[in-house]
């Protein structure tokens, strides 16, 4: 693991890399809005993908470098993520770069895909506040325009797997693929109820889908 400093409009941010020996791809990871880049997801993504062939990169906003919790505004997030975005393509310029990140950061992900990403990985979408089906955050999702992977919680709060099919059978996107964590709320972290089982089977289906959705990108 190497950490790089970035300098973005709004201070410092960071870069976390865990570094494939013979990489395919790049994957580009934000976290979310009151978490950091130790979240369950993205520190298994960064433990198991490297191994497969995918570098994973977790930016951490400036803000969380600062020392702050909670984030300024959706235009600074913005431009912090043009940031790593650049840093990744000049750092990895002939591999495939994949961008997304855990709720707020899936939501940023969306906002700044462009021409020369390849697809976007988004986990735990926040589709609504929580309690507040009607303030929907799809179309920012739909207006992205990418071959999409949604990680989904079953039981999550800001919109559950089957509020995201719902909602997404309505929109004439047919390249968004989901999958849906059993038992797994918004943060998708096992709790002390979770059985080693069902903690088995949520890893595996976070790594085989994700790894299954770069591969089905080259």
């Amino acid at each position: 693991m190497s950490i790089a400093t970035l300098e973005t409009p709004d201070g410092p941010a960071e870069m976390v890399v865990d570094e494939a020996e013979e990489p395919a791809a790049v994957l580009l990871l934000g976290h979310g809005a009151g978490g950091d880049i130790d979240g369950w997801d993205l520190t298994l993504l960064a433990q198991r993908l490297p191994a497969l062939g995918v570098t994973v990169v977790c930016f951490r906003q400036p803000y969380k470098v600062a020392g702050r919790k909670i984030y300024s505004s959706k235009p600074g997030l913005d431009r912090a993520w043009t940031v790593a975005l650049a840093a990744a393509s000049r750092r990895w310029p002939e591999l495939a770069l994949v961008t997304g990140g855990h709720s707020a950061g899936a939501r940023t992900a969306c906002r700044g895909f462009a021409a020369g990403q390849a697809g976007l990985v988004l986990l735990s979408f926040p589709l609504h506040p929580p309690g507040q089906p009607t303030k929907s955050r799809l179309e920012e999702l739909v207006a992205a325009g990418a071959p999409t992977l949604i990680v989904q919680g079953e039981k999550d709060t800001f919109g559950t797997a089957d509020e995201l099919t719902t909602a997404l059978a309505a929109t004439e996107r047919v390249d968004v693929g989901l999958v849906a964590l059993p038992g797994a709320g918004h943060s998708m972290a096992p709790t002390a109820t979770t059985g080693a089982d069902a903690i088995a089977e949520r890893e595996r289906l976070l790594i085989r889908s994700v790894t299954g959705f770069i591969s089905s990108l080259s």
